[in-house]
């Protein structure tokens, strides 16, 4: 199962309290204040895992807390510090704080490894031992831990491909990535076929590649939330660069174009920025003396509008699959 959204609650630990206390040692009838400070709370801390693929955790597991710090402790002993809590979490989440209902972006987690402190845990609270002065040799208070505040945090998942296939239901891009890669999405003959995001490593030579995203498909209105809308395009806002795939069978390639731009571009207006290539999908669906007349027609209509050139492809029969791949990866190449 993909899970790309999860809200949860996390609590960093709260400060050990100060000690008051004093020496009792024989001999020493009036010994100093030896009281000591708490130890400091576990910190809530988010922690990019590339061997997370998911947020399936947080579904279910919605609330997390740092350890609470140790009060101090006589002869001057400090209470331990509380434990952090840590989230493991798939590269490429987008962690934000949820205060009356609107969003506060805290951090993004990009790289293996990465560690970002989402909660401090509280200070400890400090010891009478602190408080002593010529004029008060034996203070009797000490301060408590910093207590701290619950939050609730939204988790958003953003896929990282280096392409992503932009299209409208059922124009194949599920075939394509299943050819291209080892990637085995569920393929069928109808609109909305994919309902969870995938991803696949293409392989250009032996030490080239890239990875390309599938995401569910686009219709008009889907930055408004119609069909998958928002739930998916968001997946591509990371990716390098995109590859529209257009249906030979459609009645208007080009209003099929400007409806996919449209959508990206209100869903986001940096999308139209985006390179990009595009391709006429499922040529094995014509007659192969015809192909070349239709893919001349479509091009000439594209490059008219849009000033635009399009690669006929086929992910059946394989036609100009190896021409697509080599695009691709020079196109990103030249924009990384």
């Amino acid at each position: 199962m993909f899970i790309d959204y999860a809200r949860i609650r996390i609590k960093a630990g709260n400060g050990g309290d100060g000690c008051v206390s004093f020496r009792r040692e024989k001999f020493v009838p009036k010994g100093g204040p030896d009281g000591g400070d708490g130890g400091r709370g576990g910190d809530v801390v988010a922690l990019g895992d590339s061997n997370v693929n998911t947020l399936l955790d947080y579904r279910y597991h919605k609330s997390f807390k740092g350890e609470n710090g140790k009060p101090g402790s006589g002869a001057n002993k400090h209470g331990p510090s509380g434990k952090p809590v840590y989230l493991r979490l798939p590269l490429g989440t987008e962690i934000f704080q949820i205060v009356d209902d609107k969003r506060m972006k805290l951090a993004d987690v990009t790289d293996h490894g990465e560690e970002i402190v989402i909660s401090q845990g509280g200070h400890g609270g400090k010891g009478n031992s602190n408080f002593a002065t010529p004029t008060n040799q034996a203070p009797r208070h000490a301060t408590p831990g910093r207590a701290t505040e619950e939050m609730e945090l939204e988790l958003v998942l953003k896929l990282m491909a280096d392409v992503g296939l932009v299209g409208f239901p059922n124009a194949g891009k599920s075939t394509l990535l299943s050819v291209v890669s080892a990637a085995r999405p569920k393929i069928a003959d109808y609109e909305f076929t994919t309902l969870e995001p995938m991803l696949g490593v293409v392989q250009v030579t032996e030490y080239q590649s890239f990875v390309m995203a599938d995401i569910p498909g686009i219709i008009a209105g889907a930055h408004l939330g119609k069909g998958l809308g928002m739930q998916f395009i968001r997946h591509i806002q990371r990716t390098s660069i995109l590859l529209f795939l257009i249906d030979v069978q459609s009645t208007n390639p080009l209003e099929d174009y400007r409806t996919l731009r449209s959508e990206l571009f209100m869903f986001d207006p940096f999308m139209e920025k985006k390179a990009h290539i595009i391709a006429l999908s499922k040529l094995d669906t014509v007659p192969e003396e015809d192909r070349a007349k239709v893919v001349k027609d479509v091009t000439v209509k594209f490059r008219k509008e849009f000033a635009e050139e399009i690669i006929g492809i086929s992910s059946v029969s394989g036609l100009n699959i190896p021409e697509m791949k080599r695009k691709l990866f020079d196109l990103l190449m030249k924009n990384k």
